[in-house]
């Protein structure tokens, strides 16, 4: 069924219980995902799903129920549950009507090359990363993924938003006796993506950093590649919400306009930067503004939903999260903007300090400072003199990002990145002094 028709089917249930506020999200995906571990190809899944969310506004009350059953039967039946929880919930005097249509251009992110990659080619694409690993003596594992996705939003005032992208991703973990490297990338067209290299860069990690010495820990020049900038950085963004604000729950309290970062930083929100995912508009079908969030180390603008926007006597910025909901709304197409400085020129220009490639267990440990607390994994040097000379044991940091953000000497040139974060991001690489490790790990 055709999701137009889907929706149709849904405004009317909701008329013949006598209600004309109704909002619908149709969505569908098809991922399918090539596994290795071992220098073994060991997994190929595929996966494909469809789900309706419908809610209803009554009374200033607003509720939604769900179901991935798309029949005539199952679609009254998700708009019946839909009114009886509205009708069940507290009035909430903040609730606005449903969305107006918008004009917004479309983001063309669907590729058919990427839609189209056969199990076959995944595997054909798993085996050579696996041989660049295996040729080294060590040990391959990660994922080949390649998938469809589509998000479709109607409502009873006319608004009908549609996005459809296709995404790949590849990740790659060389293993050696005592020594790991790592590679990950992203990308909606798989085009653009490159297996081997991917592995070349892994395995060149786990081959350098093999017999890791130990060095104290303390305060270091530190050259984070890419996906640390995002692993860590990336854990401020929910902050950035005019909702977050008015809760008392964000870092930015007592500090929009003001200047908590280095100059030298520059943060924006663009969900139509080319390196970029994701629909061109928000859960209610507002289109996405782009925001500066960051200029010369001040921070400029915040994400508003609807709701915080009609609060603040502004417009919305197209950043709302589906309602009924307690975050309201996060920028979620971070772009850090970089300089023309290589990772390969950072090392070159420190006189002592360290590589690392990525962090993870990542915990936060003073919500308004913005301290976290984590580990380098699978790839941390030392450099002195310019040079990588060693591999070095893993550390646990315990580092304020405004602090971090300050002390950024050199970036480089932005790429999308790909970390432990739950969204991709676009970033440089940042050399940056005095960042706190505070013990050597035991692994």
């Amino acid at each position: 069924m055709a999701n137009e028709a889907i929706f149709e089917q849904v405004a009317a249930a909701a008329k013949s219980q006598g209600v004309a506020d109704v909002e619908a999200i149709v969505a569908s995906h098809r991922e399918a995902l090539t596994r290795f571990a071992n220098n073994i190809i060991h997994q190929n899944v595929a996966e494909a799903g469809r789900h309706l969310s419908v809610r209803a506004m009554v009374d200033g009350r607003t509720a939604r129920a769900s179901t991935n059953r798309l029949d005539r039967d199952s679609i009254r039946d998700a708009v019946a549950q839909a009114i009886a929880l509205t009708r069940a919930s507290q009035p909430d005097p903040d609730l606005l009507p449903l969305a107006e249509p918008a004009d917004f251009p479309p983001l063309d992110r669907f590729f058919q090359a990427t839609s189209e990659v056969s199990p076959a080619a995944r595997a054909r694409a798993a085996a050579e990363a696996i041989g660049v690993v295996e040729s080294a003596g060590q040990i391959a594992a990660g994922i080949y993924s390649t998938g469809e996705s589509s998000f479709e939003l109607y409502n009873s005032r006319g608004v009908a938003a549609h996005h459809r992208e296709t995404m790949a991703r590849f990740s790659v973990t060389a293993m050696a006796a005592d020594s790991s490297g790592w590679a990950k990338a992203s990308a909606c067209d798989c085009r653009q993506l490159n297996p081997v290299a991917l592995a070349g860069s892994a395995s060149r990690k786990a081959t350098v950093s093999r017999a890791p010495r130990e060095i104290p820990a303390g305060r270091y020049t530190v050259i984070l590649e890419p996906a640390a900038v995002l692993d860590l950085a990336g854990q401020m963004f929910g902050d950035f919400s005019a909702t977050a604000l008015r809760d008392g729950r964000s870092f930015l309290n007592d500090r929009v306009g003001k200047q908590i970062f280095g100059k030298n930083i520059a943060i924006q929100d663009d969900a139509r930067h080319p390196a970029q995912a994701g629909a061109p508009f928000d859960a209610e079908g507002v289109p996405r503004k782009p925001l500066t969030l960051v200029e010369n180390g001040v921070v400029r603008e915040i994400a508003y939903c609807r709701a915080a926007a009609a609060q603040a006597g502004v417009d919305p910025t197209g950043h709302g999260f589906p309602l009924p909901n307690e975050y309201g709304e996060a920028p979620v197409n971070i772009v850090i903007a970089g300089g023309d400085t290589t990772v390969d020129e950072m090392i070159a220009s420190t006189e002592r300090g360290i590589l690392v490639t990525r962090l993870w267990y990542i915990r936060e440990v003073d919500p308004y400072e913005k301290i976290f607390t984590g580990m380098t994994r699978d790839g941390t040097f030392l450099v002195e003199n310019g040079e990588i000379v060693a591999g070095l044991r893993n550390f646990r940091f315990n580092q304020g990002l405004l602090e971090m953000l300050s002390n950024v000497e050199a970036m480089s040139p932005t790429v999308r990145a790909s970390g432990e974060e739950a969204f991709d991001m676009v970033v440089p690489a940042m050399k940056v002094s005095d960042f706190h490790f505070t013990e050597v790990t035991k692994f």
